[in-house]
């Protein structure tokens, strides 16, 4: 008989390019080292280790807030690690979490939140935690942290799209490429470079325009003095603002009427923001000021790149 729990996946971003930098003994070694401290994290919360994968661990939780906890816990003492000088813990950890009935058969775990939680794991970046919104429903923000909207994003082998939200963890945001660089390490180096080469895409009728991660915050509206101009009455003067924030693009609403996010990956779904903010990825279209209903609606197309 199934047990509702919440499944738990890690992984070390980066790992790859570890061992063939290190060799395999040294990188075996980092690598054990990381993944074990991980699960005494994860027991400390009152987890129950599945099993461990390589450069990544599965752990289930009887208890959703016990697992966000550690999530959350687990990447900030793994973020203080990370900055002592000649640490061996530079590989970035991303976690996810997902929660339903699963079957526990012979010390494996096995079900739709199994599948749900390894997929999250594997489409968040780096430092990042996705969660699936059944896991957050009872669960409170952790002192420090806050649960961002990233909206239905399609799982594979799953015929509706699972409604995610990402887990801010970071109590405060100094710039680490400005105070830390001496304690940069390549990997580091490399994750930067991926962040400031970001893109979004951004097209309405034949106005195509881009901007990297680190041109943004950037704002459309109909006034011309906006970065992207959207001539439409409905559109407000300035109708939403597009910010680079914890290595994601996010989309807040500051419009009269508000804005439809339908992303590509989630068959269609639609989501409404009046003064309310969302991440941005993959492909989409966003409909302003009025939905997507109305086939008039000035719609701007976005692909997060």
């Amino acid at each position: 008989m199934g047990v509702q729990a919440t499944v738990v996946f890690t992984d070390l971003h980066g790992s790859t390019a570890v061992f063939e930098t290190l060799g395999n003994a040294r990188a075996t070694e980092s690598v054990t080292q990381i993944t074990t401290w991980i699960t005494e994290q994860c027991e400390r919360h009152g987890g129950r280790l599945v099993k461990t994968l390589g450069d990544g661990v599965m752990v289930v939780f009887f208890n959703p807030g016990q697992a966000v906890a550690a999530a959350v816990d687990i990447q900030r003492l793994h973020h203080k690690k990370r900055m002592r000088p000649q640490s061996d813990s530079r590989l970035p950890i991303r976690i996810g979490l997902a929660s339903g009935e699963v079957e526990m058969v012979a010390d494996d775990c096995y079900g739709d939140a199994v599948n749900v939680a390894s997929r999250l794991c594997d489409l968040c970046g780096p430092h990042q935690i996705w969660a699936s919104a059944s896991t957050l429903e009872t669960v409170q923000e952790i002192r420090g942290s806050n649960f961002r909207m990233l909206g239905p994003i399609h799982i594979r082998g799953r015929a509706e799209p699972c409604n995610v939200f990402q887990i801010e963890w970071r109590e405060e945001e100094p710039s680490d490429f400005l105070t830390m660089q001496a304690q940069l390490s390549p990997s580091d180096l490399l994750s930067l470079g991926d962040a400031l080469g970001r893109e979004v895409v951004l097209q309405w009728m034949d106005t195509v325009k881009s901007f990297k991660s680190f041109e943004l915050p950037i704002h459309i509206g109909r006034v011309k003095t906006v970065e992207f101009v959207v001539n439409d009455p409905r559109v407000s003067r300035t109708h939403a603002r597009l910010e680079w924030r914890n290595g994601c693009v996010m989309l807040v609403d500051v419009s009269s009427y508000g804005s439809w996010v339908r992303f590509s990956e989630a068959g269609g779904a639609n989501m409404l923001l009046r003064r309310e903010e969302c991440v941005l990825h993959g492909k989409g279209e966003l409909a302003l000021g009025a939905s997507f209903a109305d086939p008039t609606v000035p719609t701007v197309a976005f692909t997060i790149r």
